[in-house]
């Protein structure tokens, strides 16, 4: 900024002397052109960008001009003033001082964070005590400090755990279940009943029928709890929506082994987050893909499906394992490595051969 001013200063002296050589009708026709010129530029720029070199100049200039002709400027007076004094507080701030309170770790920081993330219910001064176990010297201020900037509320009541908190610390006893439908070529809509385990992501389906009704929804609950056998001892909830098909009775197959019935908000599809996403991946991998023209041919394409999807397909959430995975084997030679054709040749299976 300094050989910035000092190269505006000498360009505006040496045009300055000049002005002083010229003859006084130059002067007072150029101080024309640019009085027209700065009146047009003002009418086109909304707001005017300066350097701070240029509010330097601009500051000195003000000092040697007198007030009655201050106009001239393309900032007001009051702009000016505040530049000068601006100018004067730079040139008379000291340096800071030496010996400050060094700023927190970024590892600290880390650490406050992940645990208040990991524990909803924790405040400020619980955070500190688990720090101090950890190891870790540092104030409650500077706890309550760094969940503030993060923008999280230090106090010990935060909101209550979100859905995807529940499902995580509860997926291992949770069971979910919905409908989806499926066109045929003949514009018959067939409904579809299925249900999946949000720990595993085994997917059981229950039946698909054109006219679903109570006393159809319940026969299949009764069907998956006998299905299920051991395995429902050691679930706890079943998440569903507020269909009416759900009936009185369907909830009672299930709340007669332990199962708590879990019915989620009015038009809330993300509170039933895993069953909706099942939906969405058969619909792109199979159903959208073909052509079904009748029960029997549905029934038959989503058992097809269902098995490649418990006993094979990748699972992000499962860590690119299936539900019901496979022997893993570690040396595989491209040669040993074989295809087979799941839904005549719409899906294809990897395996090595034995």
């Amino acid at each position: 900024m300094l050989a910035s001013f000092l190269y505006k200063s000498i360009i505006w002296f040496a045009q300055f002397v000049i002005l002083r050589f010229r003859a006084d009708v130059d002067n007072e026709v150029e101080i024309l052109v640019l009085r027209h010129q700065l009146a047009v530029l003002r009418r086109q720029v909304a707001k005017v960008r300066t350097e701070p070199a240029d509010r330097a100049v601009l500051a000195l200039l003000s000092r040697l001009l007198s007030r009655g002709r201050w106009p001239a400027f393309f900032v007001t007076p009051a702009t000016l003033l505040r530049w000068h004094r601006d100018a004067v507080r730079r040139k008379w701030t000291y340096p800071p001082r030496r010996g400050v309170r060094p700023p927190t770790a970024a590892k600290i920081r880390t650490l406050v964070l992940q645990l208040a993330t990991e524990n909803p219910c924790w405040g400020h001064r619980r955070i500190h005590g688990e720090l101090l176990g950890l190891g870790y010297k540092l104030a409650p201020s500077t706890v309550w400090l760094i969940l503030r900037r993060a923008g999280i509320d230090p106090a010990p009541r935060r909101t209550g755990p979100t859905w995807t908190q529940f499902l995580s610390a509860q997926a291992k006893t949770v069971l979910a279940c919905d409908f989806f439908t499926v066109d045929t070529v003949f514009f018959k809509r067939i409904y579809v009943l299925f249900f999946i385990e949000i720990a595993s992501r085994r997917v059981h389906l229950a039946g698909l029928t054109a006219n679903p009704n109570g006393m159809w929804v319940l026969q299949q609950a009764r069907n998956l709890v006998i299905d299920l056998d051991e395995r429902a001892d050691r679930l706890r909830f079943l998440i569903r929506d507020r269909d009416t098909k759900f009936t009185t009775s369907f909830d009672d197959v299930f709340t007669s082994v332990g199962i708590k019935i879990i019915r989620t908000p009015p038009q809330a599809p993300r509170a039933n987050a895993i069953a909706e996403r099942w939906v969405g991946t058969a619909r792109r991998e199979c159903t959208d893909r073909l052509l079904i023209f009748g029960e029997r041919h549905l029934r038959a394409v989503l058992t097809e499906y269902s098995r490649h999807y418990n006993q094979h397909r990748p699972h992000r959430s499962l860590q690119q394992v299936a539900p019901e995975p496979r022997p893993c084997v570690v040396d595989i030679q491209p040669a040993r490595v074989t295809r087979r054709k799941i839904l005549g040749g719409l899906i294809n299976e990897y395996s090595q051969v034995a």
